[in-house]
């Protein structure tokens, strides 16, 4: 069973990264329906902003409790991340509290900071909390693909990208559910799992970015086209390690390769975007938010190497 200690720091880090996923995933959601859709643009809102408070908690406790390792992997900011989400806001009107990523920007590793046992049980219930706030938006972005396959809805968001920020919430709910029954959760021995579901998210993250490239992005849209086809074929290499039908540390070398350049990619493209040097419709945002998911998975990738 973990510590306490253990308890309290796999759930922070978890929140650190994921509830500005989930927060960013109801922005992407709310600039997306047309004017007839009103409601859902002010559900997708609330949604925002309730993960903002609940990230806001959790930075309020993670000084000097959190890995430096994961402060430091360009995971819970990059940076990028201010200037994005600055010219985000700027772009559509909505306000971005940027005061929790320079907050963010000030954690210090663990160590620095006496631990407090009453932290355990604020813990206990900022899980509890987003429990049900994850459970709620992966409703809401069901029904909302469910409209848009039927035909009851149009936004500018692609189907398959509604999908994919649905399975990202399914293995957030999925994560702190099992720190919260106080489960091990040995990442090494998920690994070949984690590199399946990961290697999927980067393919999709590079089709996305290939599709919402301007046209004459040729260059651009070749390169997110190549790492779309590789993470397709690593995705299949996870499966086969799962399989046991070839060896998991040989697909772990190749996906941290491919997961280190298209990171690279990533953050020259965020950069570009930010400074008006890429033609594009991807929201500045969009591009610092899978940069920091190629981060989280380069993290993971380099513990599962070990």
């Amino acid at each position: 069973m973990p510590t306490s200690m253990d308890f309290v720091r796999q759930s922070l880090e978890l929140h650190l990264f994921f509830a500005r996923i989930m927060k960013e995933h109801s922005f992407f959601l709310q600039l997306g329906f047309t004017p007839r859709d009103s409601n859902y643009t002010q559900r997708a809102d609330e949604f925002r902003m309730e993960f903002d408070r609940l990230l806001g908690d959790v930075i309020s406790l993670s000084n000097g409790i959190v890995s430096q390792s994961v402060l430091q992997s360009g995971e819970v900011i990059t940076p990028y991340t201010l200037k994005a989400e600055m010219a985000s806001s700027y772009f559509t009107g909505v306000r971005i509290p940027t005061e929790l990523t320079q907050e963010e920007a000030r954690l210090m590793g663990s160590g620095s900071a006496p631990y407090n046992p009453m932290i355990e049980e604020r813990v206990f219930m900022i899980n509890q909390r987003a429990i049900g706030l994850i459970a709620e938006l992966i409703k809401f972005k069901a029904n909302i693909l469910n409209n848009v396959l039927s035909c009851r809805m149009f936004t500018v968001n692609y189907p398959l990208l509604i999908d994919h920020i649905m399975r990202e919430a399914d293995l957030y709910l999925r994560m702190i559910q099992r720190i919260q029954n106080r489960e091990v959760i040995n990442i090494e021995m998920e690994a070949a799992q984690q590199e399946m579901f990961w290697n999927r998210i980067m393919a999709e993250h590079s089709k996305f970015i290939r599709g919402l490239l301007d046209p004459t992005e040729e260059e651009l849209i070749n390169t997110a086209n190549d790492f779309g086809n590789e993470f397709d074929q690593l995705t299949l290499a996870s499966k086969a390690a799962m399989d046991r039908t070839i060896p998991l540390a040989k697909v772990t070398e190749d996906s941290l390769q491919a997961t280190e350049a298209i990171r690279n990619f990533k953050a020259q493209g965020t950069q570009g975007i930010i400074e008006c040097k890429v033609k594009s419709i991807i929201i500045p945002l969009l591009g610092d938010h899978t940069l920091r998911e190629a981060n989280h998975y380069l993290r993971l990738l380099k513990i599962f190497e070990q």
